[in-house]
């Protein structure tokens, strides 16, 4: 098989079975690992980041070189599953009018603080995170396995772990996260911007919603690439993201993206249904691609 129909049969994978529980996932044995490499190199200094991330990209191409096989690695480094089921137990409390237990569940999500918040600000965080995890993780992994094979994919894992682990503006992190974070940026740019090609694909009546809230909305974001996504979302469901966002080291003013009412928790369906809908176009495009051209990309 090709590497991007082996991409396909990942997010298939993904989808039938989801990840491995947390005691035996290897992205947590990693996180292990790099915690210790951080303790021995960290120094507040971007040198320091750089070689603390490279280090942490060899590690995960490594283990795709270990693993071989470019449908086991994408499924390893997809998560949709544990994305659309994450939102949809928020949603379900919401649902019960138990808002204490949504906002319990918030952080399973994003990682800004649930206390004191609503049920409209709870949903909009949920539809704000299907939406950027939409790249992270199920796009952008199984791209990258669909063009370098299980090194790819996992590499592509390792690096969005990296940045979940230190490419935080925080005080120990503010040089040495600065590598990781700026690498994920990279990582993640080209997956952002097909995701909103899918979203288009998925809702073509909404294609100059969506186009128009990219070009214009999403560049006032100050991420490159969750501006990209959670515009494109949030024109396709006729919502309005962004807004004020508290998070442990204060609060942070997101632009509006999209142009419809805020949320609604009846909302975070319809994001869940949206982000499968854009992983089955992603499994069908890598699957034709890789039937088209059989001899590209091997894993």
């Amino acid at each position: 098989m090709s590497a991007p129909s082996e991409a396909a049969l990942g997010l298939l994978l993904d989808r039938c079975f989801g990840e491995p529980p947390d005691a035996v996932h290897p992205v947590r044995a990693f996180g292990a690992v790099m915690a210790k490499v951080e303790g021995r190199l960290w120094r507040d200094t971007r040198a320091a980041g750089v070689a603390h991330a490279a280090s942490g990209v060899a590690l995960g191409a490594a283990a795709g070189l270990v693993v071989r096989s470019t449908a086991a690695a994408t499924a390893l480094a997809v998560g949709g599953r544990a994305l659309w089921r994450a939102a949809g137990d928020v949603a379900a409390a919401l649902d019960a009018h138990d808002l204490e237990r949504a906002r319990r569940l918030l952080p399973s999500l994003v990682g800004r603080d649930p206390a004191g918040l609503d049920e409209k600000e709870v949903a909009r965080a949920v539809v704000e995170s299907v939406a950027e995890n939409t790249v992270d993780a199920i796009v952008a992994p199984a791209l990258w396995g669909a063009a370098a094979g299980a090194p790819g994919a996992l590499g592509y894992r390792a690096v969005n772990t990296l940045d979940a682990m230190v490419g935080h503006r925080t005080t120990r992190h503010e040089r040495y996260g600065w590598a990781s974070a700026r690498l994920d940026d990279a990582a993640n740019w080209l997956p952002a911007r097909a995701t909103a090609a899918l979203v288009v694909g998925v809702r073509p009546r909404a294609a100059a919603a969506v186009w128009g809230a990219v070009r214009h909305q999403a560049p006032a974001h100050p991420s490159p690439n969750a501006g990209v996504a959670e515009a494109a979302f949030a024109a396709a469901l006729g919502v309005r993201l962004g807004g004020t966002n508290a998070y442990a080291s204060g609060l942070d003013e997101r632009p509006p993206l999209g142009d419809g009412p805020p949320p609604s928790p009846v909302d975070i369906p319809r994001a869940i249904r949206l982000s499968s809908d854009v992983a089955w176009a992603l499994t069908a495009a890598l699957a034709l691609t890789g039937r088209r051209r059989p001899g590209w990309g091997r894993g």
